[in-house]
């Protein structure tokens, strides 16, 4: 159930609508510039659990993946509004095909995204430095399964969220042809909706090939001037709140020894995000956060039963239920914001629900003022804790 909400949310994110504040008109779709893209990125995996050492069943470290990328996306008009605001983003939509080392164990997973970039620099009028992000689902991973796949202790479900990260050089061969290389990040994992959850991480490089097919006259002649742009944008005041559930596993020790508590958990949470615009790319403000978790706590309510069958009381609602206070920083584009946050649970109890704890969230707007919310909760900037997946109310 659980990986069918995340991919719900992944194509409800790819299908987003521009929406934030400060597009006032409404987006002009007829005159876009539209781009393919085909990419190779080859990857080191990160050697972060044992399994990628060399304990698994060929008896050889799991180093080498590589990836092979098609990508569709648009920039729109300089013409209208959003474009003069946000005059070198592009979003689209993409597929990938995963190969690495040991595919019996793991699988050829096949990754499908949304993603949106953006220049960093410009070097010359041919030459950029930009970032790129990638968001979506994977398929086709092969799980951990205590007979068939004991080894792999790295995944735990066979759909998997897909982040990736990259910057890249951008050089302009002429209107119609670009040729990009760069470094990225990718991180897989099943945000604890299911165990093992380790998760696979890629340190890698990229290079890739863009053909644009109605080029613009700044693609013909590019132009680093974006002063008409700032004169649309004021800075202001803008306020968030968002509603979001998910379900999550849990894991416990008993005399030392690791064990998963059967079920699934459920958790509902509301931020209330109050936002100052210092840019048309960046806002910063506070967030008040509560969230009610059904599976904090739960360990030290332990009442027998065993590894197999383990029985508990239910924590009393003040040790599952928390309220902090979160500083945001939140990256602001057309069609969607990324939100980061680092905050601390003043009012708790309980182990589970004390401390800090960090926020990793993707905003897609899907009217002027609803937007989805896809995020992710650490705890003590370590450990994973929860999804968060659910709907805001921009105003």
């Amino acid at each position: 159930m659980m990986n069918r909400l995340i991919l719900l949310g992944i194509l409800l994110t790819a299908l987003g609508l521009p929406g934030n504040e400060m597009q006032a008109q409404k987006p002009d779709f007829s005159k876009l510039t539209h781009r393919m893209e085909l990419d190779v990125r080859p990857g080191f995996m990160v050697q972060d659990n044992p399994f990628f050492k060399g304990q698994n069943e060929a008896g050889e470290p799991i180093r080498h993946a590589l990836s092979t990328h098609l990508k569709y996306s648009f920039q729109f008009s300089k013409d209208s509004e959003i474009g003069r605001l946000y005059p070198h983003t592009y979003q689209g939509i993409g597929v990938a095909y995963h190969f690495q080392d040991n595919q019996r164990e793991l699988g050829s997973p096949v990754s499908v995204y949304a993603f949106q970039g953006s220049h960093i620099a410009r070097f010359s009028p041919a030459l950029t430095l930009d970032y790129e992000w990638n968001f979506g689902a994977s398929f086709g991973w092969k799980k951990h399964d205590a007979f068939t796949n004991a080894y792999n202790r790295a995944v735990g479900s066979n759909i998997n969220a897909y982040i990736n990260l990259g910057f890249l050089l951008n050089w302009q061969l002429n209107p119609r042809w670009n040729l990009t290389a760069g470094i990225d990040l990718t991180h897989f994992s099943n945000g604890n909706t299911h165990y093992p959850n380790s998760g696979v991480n890629l340190i890698g490089a990229r290079i890739g090939v863009v053909r644009t097919f109605n080029p613009t006259a700044e693609e013909v002649s590019p132009q680093t001037s974006e002063l008409p742009a700032r004169k649309l944008f004021k800075p202001h005041f803008s306020y968030d709140l968002i509603i979001y559930g998910a379900t999550r596993k849990r894991a416990m020790l008993n005399e030392s020894t690791p064990y998963m508590i059967p079920g699934s958990f459920g958790l509902v949470g509301l931020n209330f995000n109050p936002m100052y615009n210092f840019s048309r790319y960046f806002r910063a403000g506070m967030s008040l956060d509560a969230q009610y978790d059904e599976s904090a706590n739960v360990e030290i309510h332990y009442a027998g039963g065993g590894p197999d069958e383990p029985k508990f009381y239910k924590p009393p609602f003040r040790e599952q239920f928390s309220v902090g206070f979160s500083a945001r920083g939140e990256l602001v584009m057309p069609i969607f914001s990324i939100n980061l946050g680092v905050g601390y649970n003043v009012f708790q109890k309980g182990k589970d629900t004390q401390g800090w704890y960090q926020i990793l969230a993707l905003k897609t707007s899907l009217t002027h003022h609803l937007f989805l919310h896809v995020g992710y909760q650490l705890s003590r900037f370590k450990d994973p804790n929860n999804l968060m997946l659910g709907l805001g109310w921009h105003f």
